[in-house]
């Protein structure tokens, strides 16, 4: 059985056409990653079997007697780490705890705890993300010889990297290479992964390998069909129907991943994040009936069954529900849904997930990771910056001065 399935059902009619040279470009982008995906300094060597960590496990073993761990970050450099936790939290025997917003009210309820029992993570590529750093200053936890503090940033003159030196805390790098959005398999994501007691060497087995045989035609066709969408087509909007609250975190790396890699220079996917069945009574009347801007991804996870429903005749009405399982009774609704879709001839992508281990959740973010980077390059739209991003932090800098 394989651990994704991916399915298609985009009409050919939504692609009016296919810009001149789409599948060449394809081939040769791709050919180009993989050709160089065993050279540092290029963002997709996170996948290469090559790839070298700025830590050693040995060095990290101190950390692990440590139950409760808290993780500092901002959007990529703390989503990856969220979307592992929340997938793989059957497996994680700690308590976490993840700062990822200027939060007072949550940063304060974390001070009630004993933060001495807490190994504190905190993530910022530049060193100098200013909720992450105002967080890390809030809680008060910087101190000389800290032994339960790990500051990861880039090895230049930034704040984080001069405390660590300054205070004799450890340190490590985060490659200049690696974008915050596609760094979950690199140190952002692996070294709490190592702490959360996970398997990091599963989670990065054969990641290349599962982009072969039918993966790289299904690549090809997504990477070309949805080129084709953002530039011909009013498609300008992705919802992520999610049937498993294990993917909610996940998304939310997609969503920042789509929405960072590609909204550029007036082009660009609106992701949104719907929570099904419960949406089903709030946006399916919209979603079915309304504007015809939308395309449909189906995340689902193929779920432990449950206990049965008993309804022994205490209402006939409700005797469709006996014997009856709870997921079986979801995946009726998902079921009814897809039916909907083609019904109305509404394209929409399904992604069904078998598995919820290392290797399946390793697997997730190298496909779409660069699935997204492939849509940028076919239409020139850099996915490795995010230029209005840095004008806002810079304005934000020059009002606090």
């Amino acid at each position: 059985m394989k651990s994704i399935v991916y399915k298609h059902n985009i009409p050919r009619k939504f692609i009016k056409k296919k810009i001149v040279g789409f599948e060449k470009l394809f081939k040769n982008n791709f050919n180009l990653i993989l050709n160089n995906i065993d050279k540092e300094k290029n963002t997709f060597h996170i996948l290469s079997k090559k790839y070298n960590f700025n830590f050693i496990k040995k060095e990290l073993n101190k950390f692990k007697k440590f139950k409760q761990i808290a993780i500092i970050g901002m959007g990529g450099s703390i989503l990856g780490s969220e979307a592992i936790h929340d997938f793989l939290k059957h497996k994680i025997k700690k308590k976490i705890f993840f700062i990822d917003n200027l939060d007072s009210e949550k940063l304060s309820l974390l001070t009630k705890e004993n933060l001495n029992k807490i190994l504190f993570i905190v993530i910022s590529k530049s060193g100098e993300t200013i909720e992450t750093i105002s967080s890390l200053f809030f809680l008060k936890i910087l101190k000389k010889d800290a032994k339960n503090l790990i500051l990861i940033a880039e090895k230049t003159n930034n704040i984080l990297h001069s405390l660590s030196k300054k205070l004799n805390i450890h340190f490590v790098e985060h490659k200049k290479y690696i974008g915050g959005r596609y760094s979950v398999l690199s140190e952002v994501g692996i070294l709490p992964s190592y702490l959360f007691g996970l398997d990091i060497k599963e989670m990065r087995k054969n990641i290349r390998e599962h982009l072969k045989s039918y993966k790289i035609n299904f690549l090809k066709e997504s990477v070309l069909t949805l080129s084709s969408l953002l530039k011909n087509s009013n498609k300008k909007n992705i919802v992520f129907l999610n049937y498993s609250s294990k993917l909610n975190k996940f998304l939310f790396w997609y969503q920042q991943l789509i929405a960072e890699s590609l909204g550029k220079n007036d082009n660009g996917f609106f992701p949104v994040i719907s929570e099904t069945p419960k949406d089903h009574h709030s946006l399916l009347q919209l979603y079915l009936d309304g504007p015809k801007d939308k395309i449909f991804y189906i995340f689902s996870i193929k779920e432990k069954k449950t206990s049965f429903l008993k309804i022994n005749n205490l209402t006939k009405k409700s005797n469709f529900l006996h014997n009856k399982r709870l997921n079986e009774i979801k995946i009726a609704q998902k079921e009814a849904l897809i039916k909907s879709l083609k019904k109305k001839n509404i394209p929409f992508r399904e992604i069904v997930i078998n598995e919820t281990d290392e290797k399946t959740i390793g697997r997730l973010f190298s496909y779409f990771m660069l699935e997204t980077a492939m849509i940028g390059k076919i239409l020139k739209i850099n996915p490795f910056d995010q230029p209005a991003v840095e004008e806002v932090k810079n304005f934000t800098r020059s009002i606090l001065k």
